[in-house]
């Protein structure tokens, strides 16, 4: 299916790594120019040269827990590829530890490592995509902010109130002619899902390898998510093929918490 990216401008946080680098891969595929904003320049370089697209792909450098750093991400991203048409969320990470270690602090940490980071780029390019008529927002959330665990609360608190940032400036921005969707991917194959297991190894006084082993039990498919099967989803969801799709929030979890809402 082609889904009409040809040319688009994507901006993905989040996308030297993980699920973002595997969201640059797809776009990229589609013919779509991306510019990804990473935190180190040793994985901008590795990004880039796993990515190989020549002068369709930019890697910005920014720590987007900074509003002024994000906005002036912003810039430079539209500076070099011109105006964005997608933006594609997926820097932020909370910490994930047993429920017995948050205190306030961690909390704090966690509201602003996931929700803050994204809104610090969220609101300035919905304002923009909405002066100019058109744009796609997806959210890379987490099935956290729905179905609490002890080992992801504060974390799942910060994706909880993402997915109603999301719903609520869909409707906000629909007669602007932006979408805005989330998605709650499962336990997928990225680093950030190693420290998960480590701290549920921690939380159960198991072994990690005995975590991964339940990890992957515990789910109907019996494996793991992979960052490109989360990454086909936010495609689609970000082209005109999904026009009439916003505001939605879409798990991600291969049926582990079926739910009709």
């Amino acid at each position: 299916m082609d889904l009409q990216l040809k040319d688009k401008h994507i901006l993905i946080t989040g996308g030297t790594r993980g699920i973002g680098l595997a969201c640059a891969r797809v776009f990229l595929q589609e013919g779509a120019r991306v510019t990804l904003c990473g935190r180190t320049p040793a994985a901008r370089e590795a990004a880039l040269k796993a990515l190989d697209g020549g002068e369709r792909v930019k890697a910005l450098l920014a720590d987007l827990t900074d509003a002024g750093a994000a906005l002036r991400m912003l810039d430079e991203a539209e500076a070099g590829l011109g105006p964005v048409d997608v933006l594609v969320n997926s820097a932020g990470a909370a910490r994930r530890r047993p429920f017995a270690e948050l205190d306030p602090a961690a909390w704090q940490e966690a509201m602003q490592a996931k929700f803050q980071t994204y809104v610090n780029v969220m609101d300035p390019a919905i304002k923009r995509m909405g002066a100019r008529g058109r744009g796609s927002i997806v959210n890379v959330v987490g099935m956290g902010g729905k179905f609490p665990t002890p080992i992801h609360l504060a974390g799942g608190a910060a994706n909880a109130a993402l997915m109603l940032a999301s719903a609520g400036l869909a409707a906000a921005y629909a007669p602007r002619g932006v979408r805005v969707n989330a998605v709650n991917p499962t336990l997928t194959a990225t680093e950030r899902m190693e420290e998960g297991l480590q701290a549920q190894a921690r939380q159960e006084g198991i072994a990690l390898e005995e975590a991964r082993r339940r990890a992957a039990q515990a789910m109907p498919l019996q494996r793991v998510a992979t960052p490109q099967e989360v990454a086909d989803v936010v495609a689609f969801l970000a082209s005109d093929r999904a026009a009439y799709v916003s505001g939605a929030v879409i798990n991600l979890d291969g049926a582990h918490q079926p739910s009709v809402v």
